[in-house]
């Protein structure tokens, strides 16, 4: 099994330390991860120490570093432009995506978004699919946490998209995703449209910032599990799950 994975915001270069806050009761209080045993505790940025627990605190535990990694970005970062879904899909594509090893997830406010956010409805929102993102890496064993950036319109989007390979998931394309040539550095970003779908005009502005619209297969997938599948098909072409 796997060691737990804890998330600091910085990691202390200390040979020893104390996990202490949330993380550190979390892993006394409710994991009850005793003396002797070890975990993994990273700065969600690519810096990963394993650890052996020396004592059991109050609020935490102490630990001595056993041994300190550093994990690089993969190449391409693999970027997801998420239109806005409703409910509870907003939470369950972005745990899945960074389950599966999105590198940044931008919302998107696409014309046919039923869900809108506006206000404090927004910063409300953004936290939680910020917050879900960090408890998906640690439970995935992830040392890099994706970026989950602010909110973006459909021109910012098309201003990502230029000078990257970007694909839009439309269930229309003739252009599979299989057959898209992939980079071997920079940026791969994935437009998902919401429930209605990209509207026309859209698909114009993408396609004119130089977006290819590409085709999974021949089902046609809820906006919450096609940005998922779509990064299990690229990280497979592209030798991450070796």
């Amino acid at each position: 099994m796997t060691l737990a994975l804890f998330l600091l915001d910085s990691l202390p270069e200390a040979p020893t330390f104390s996990l202490t806050g949330e993380e550190g009761r979390h892993a006394a209080r409710v994991r009850r991860i005793g003396v002797g045993e070890q975990i993994l505790v990273s700065d969600g940025r690519g810096e990963v120490a394993e650890c052996s627990v020396t004592a059991v605190l109050t609020d935490g535990l102490a630990l001595q570093v056993l041994e300190r990694s550093t994990l690089p970005l993969p190449a391409p970062r693999l970027v997801v432009v998420q239109a806005l879904p409703k409910g509870e899909r907003a939470e369950l594509a972005v745990e899945t995506m960074t389950e599966l090893g999105v590198d940044e997830i931008v919302p998107w406010a696409a014309s046919r978004s039923v869900v809108q956010w506006q206000g404090e409805r927004g910063t409300k929102a953004l936290a939680k699919w910020r917050r879900t993102a960090r408890e998906a890496a640690k439970q995935s064993r992830r040392a890099w946490v994706p970026v989950v950036s602010e909110l973006a319109s459909t021109a910012a989007v098309a201003r990502r998209l230029a000078g990257t390979t970007g694909l839009v998931l439309h269930e229309a394309a003739t252009v599979p995703l299989a057959g898209v040539t992939l980079p071997t550095g920079g940026e791969v970003v994935i437009v998902v449209g919401p429930e209605g779908g990209i509207s026309s005009d859209e698909l114009a502005v993408f396609d004119s910032a130089g977006a290819v619209s590409v085709r999974l297969g021949e089902p046609v997938l809820r906006t919450s599990t096609a940005g998922p599948a779509a990064l299990a098909a690229l990280s497979l072409r592209l030798g991450r799950w070796g």
